[in-house]
Formats: structure tokens, sequence, C-alpha cells
């Protein structure tokens, strides 16, 4: 009862602050109502302008009195709700053997089982049960997810260095007289090393930004110029595709523009891996549904049904053995997605196989953009 008068209390007060600052306001007005009146500015029927106005006034300050309270008592709700739980709480009387119950088995739970969960069959202990079952659920679930992203990481990075072990010890026993196999050795440990290298930077961005240690600079983006530059350099890169842009009207977005290139680069280079010479790729810059977006579309292989739901997921691949022929590292589109989430945005998916693929990345506009489009 103490802390609910204390609230009341509180909203009392912002009321009566509310009030004074009705009734100086109105002060104010009717000073300077009456400089101008004096002053021949304006002019009125004396005798019955100002008690109507001081009626006005009145019931302006009576009306104000009584919003304002019913105002300040919703806003001091929460408030009295959390004193009323306090009261509650410490009112309770806990059992201490509960309580030593309840500890017991906490401390016979190891947090990495599978299994872990805390029960002491007590009613009374079961809203505390559940909040430590709860957060053991996710502590497990982020132990298993980091589990697999080291797990999946150790499995790539042995491939690449077992390769260039083999071409080193081949080149140790016989590079040094046949050009050939030292031609060959060098080839091969510069393309895994390559490979790695571009392998551990992705997991670092990845790691880095986990760990929010990665900065986005927010700022207009045209993502239709922005298509044009990727389009241009993919061109020059890979002329062995047949390359379309539809992006003819300015689409801005509030971004990081190297972030979203870097997203739109990912989608090419999966286009590409997935395609054969002369098929074509096309880039396109539109809105969808009253949002900004942007395509990379395809007419390769696809992407099996069931595979559609997992594109996403780190390491994976829907053709392991094409994807490491081509050089993939499963971890572009996991990237993207990051980009893609940290903008506020999502993916727009379509693919059959041997029909083609096509992904889209729906982006948020704010009101400044659709006005600078």
């Amino acid at each position: 009862m103490k802390d609910e008068r204390r609230v009341n209390s509180i909203a009392r007060r912002i009321n009566r602050y509310w009030l004074r600052r009705t009734l100086l306001l109105m002060g104010l007005i009717d000073g300077v109502l009456g400089a101008m009146i004096a002053g021949g500015w304006i002019s009125v029927a004396a005798p019955y302008f100002w008690p109507a106005l001081a009626g006005v006034e009145v019931l302006l300050l009576l009306l104000q009195g009584r919003v304002g309270k019913d105002k300040s008592q919703r806003l001091m709700e929460p408030l009295e709700r959390i004193a009323q739980t306090a009261e509650e709480l410490s009112r309770a009387r806990f059992d201490p053997e509960k309580l030593h119950h309840l500890e017991d088995a906490i401390g016979t739970v190891s947090p990495l089982s599978p299994d872990a969960h805390v029960y002491t069959g007590d009613k009374e202990m079961q809203g505390l049960e559940t909040a430590i079952n709860n957060m053991l659920a996710r502590t497990q679930e982020t132990y298993r997810e980091q589990s697999r992203f080291v797990s999946d990481a150790s499995h790539e990075l042995r491939t690449p260095i077992a390769v260039i072990q083999g071409y080193a010890d081949m080149l140790n026993r016989w590079g040094k007289d046949d050009e050939t196999v030292l031609e060959e050795g060098i080839s091969a440990i510069q393309s895994e090393s390559t490979h790695m290298k571009k392998l551990i930077e992705q997991l670092l961005f990845l790691a880095r930004g986990d760990n929010g240690r990665t900065q986005l600079t927010m700022e207009p983006v045209d993502i239709s110029q922005m298509l044009a530059e990727v389009y241009e350099e993919s061109k020059m890169i890979h002329p062995d595709r047949q390359w379309r842009l539809d992006a003819d009207t300015s689409i801005f977005v509030t971004g990081d523009a190297d972030m979203l290139k870097q997203t739109a680069r990912i989608l090419v280079d999966n286009a590409v891996k997935y395609t054969k010479e002369d098929d074509k790729i096309s880039l396109r810059a539109r809105m969808k549904d009253g949002a900004p977006c942007f395509e990379v579309q395809d007419n390769g292989i696809g992407i099996k049904q069931e595979d559609l739901a997992h594109i996403f997921d780190r390491f994976f691949r829907s053709d392991p053995a094409r994807a490491r022929a081509t050089g993939g590292t499963g971890l572009g589109l996991s990237i993207a997605k990051w980009i893609v989430e940290r903008h506020g945005g999502y993916f727009d998916v379509f693919s059959r196989e041997e029909f083609g693929t096509r992904i889209g990345v729906v982006l948020p506009q704010k009101e400044k953009d659709a006005q600078a489009g």
C-alpha cells in the first residue's frame, strides 16, 4: 500500500505540473490580449469579453485537470504494477528447504547436456524452474551452433591444407627436376592458398558480425546505380555469360553502400557458378510491393526444393562437389543474409531445377529515400 500511495502521489504531482503550465499559458494569453486591446490593435465588446474568456479558461482548467489525472494514472500504471509485484514478493515467505532443493537440482545439471533441465516437483518453484530451463535451452542452442560452426570451419580448412601439404611433398621429391610437376604443384598451391584465404576472410567477417564488431555506414544509396556498377564489372570478369541489366529508375535506400554491393556480388558469383557458358544472367532493380528490391536471376541448374530452406545456412552446399570445383566456400549466402538482416530487409527466392533461380533482396525504404528517388 505504501508503494501504491507513492505512485499515486507521483501521478498527482505530474497532473499539478501540467495544470500550472496551462494556467501560466492562459495568463500569458490574457496579458497579450489586454495589451492589444489597450493599444487599440483589436476592439472587443469589453463588458462581455473578459467574463466569457474567464469562463472558457475555467472550463479548460477543469477539463485539463480531469483529463490530466486520467492520463497521469495511465502513465503510472506500469509502475504501479511493478510496485504491487514488489510488495507481493516482499511478503512472500519461501521455505529455505525448498530453495535448497532447487539449488541441489541446479547443481546436478550439466548445461551442455542435450536433455538438461531442472525439476523439483514443487508448484511454488515452477516459475523459477521455467525461467532456468528456458535459459538452459538458449545456452544449449548457442553451444550447438558454435560447435557446428567450429566443426564445419575445421573441415573446410582441412581440405586445402591437405592439398597444399601433398603438393609440397611432391615438389620436394620430384619437382626440383621435373618442370611439369613443378608447374602443376605451384599452380595447385596457389589455387588452394587463395581458396583458404577467402575462407578465412569470410569466417572472420561472420565472427566479427556475430560479436557486433562490424559497423555499418548508413547513407542514401541508389541501388540502381549500385547494380549497374556490379553489372559492368561482372561483364568484364565473366565475358562468357550473357548479361542483362534492368535498372533505369533511381531507387534510393538508406544503407551501407559497400555491404549492399558485396551482397549483389555474392548473388552474381552464385549465378555464375551454377550456369554454363552463354547462359543468361539478369540484374534488376525495381519496386516490389512498394519496397525497393534488387534481383539476380539466372537460367542455370536451379535449386532442389528440399534445399531451399537451407541455402543461407553456413557451409551449406546444394551440390558439394560442384561448389568445390568452382571454389565455393558455402559462406557467401550466409554473409549476404547477415548484411540484409542488418539493413532490416529480407530475401525473396524462387527456383526450379533445370529452369533457374531468382534471388531478390527486398529492403525497407524511408520517406526521405522515397523523396530522393
